[in-house]
C-alpha cells in the first residue's frame, strides 16, 4: 500500500508564495503519475495539477500561470510551488499517484490519503 506525507502547508498573504512537498513509500514512484488535489470544506477533491512519469504536466484553470508541479524521482518526492495565491486557494492540499493521468481523477477509488497539508490564504 502507498504511503503519501504531504508538508509544506501554512498560513500566507495573497501575492506570497508556498511550496507543498509529497514523499510516496510503497509504490514505483518514477513509472507513476503523481497529481496535487486541494479539498475545501462542502466541496468535491479538487485535481489541481498532474505529472506524468515522462514529466508532461496539466493544471486546473484556476491555478494554471501560477502553479507549478515537478517531481524528484531519486527522492520519491513531487512538489507543487503555488505563486500569487489567492483567498480561493484555501484548502487541504493531497497528493495521490496512479499508473496515467486518468487514474488520478478525484471520481476515482484511491487505495489510501496522506493526512494533508492545510493552506490558508488570507486577504
Amino acid at each position: 500500500q502507498v504511503q503519501l506525507v504531504e508538508s509544506g502547508g501554512g498560513l500566507v498573504r495573497a501575492g506570497g508564495s508556498l511550496r507543498l512537498s509529497c514523499t510516496a513509500s510503497g509504490s514505483i514512484f518514477s513509472a507513476n503519475a503523481m497529481g496535487w488535489y486541494r479539498q475545501v470544506p462542502g466541496k468535491q477533491r479538487e485535481l489541481v495539477a498532474t505529472i506524468t512519469s515522462d514529466y508532461s504536466t496539466n493544471y486546473a484553470d484556476s491555478v494554471k500561470g501560477r502553479f507549478t508541479i515537478s517531481r524528484d524521482n531519486a527522492k520519491n518526492t513531487v512538489y507543487l510551488q503555488m505563486n500569487s495565491l489567492k483567498p480561493e486557494d484555501t484548502g487541504v492540499y493531497y497528493c495521490n499517484t496512479g499508473r496515467n493521468v486518468a487514474a488520478l481523477l478525484p471520481q476515482r477509488i484511491f487505495a489510501s490519503w496522506g493526512q494533508g497539508t492545510q493552506v490558508t490564504v488570507s486577504s
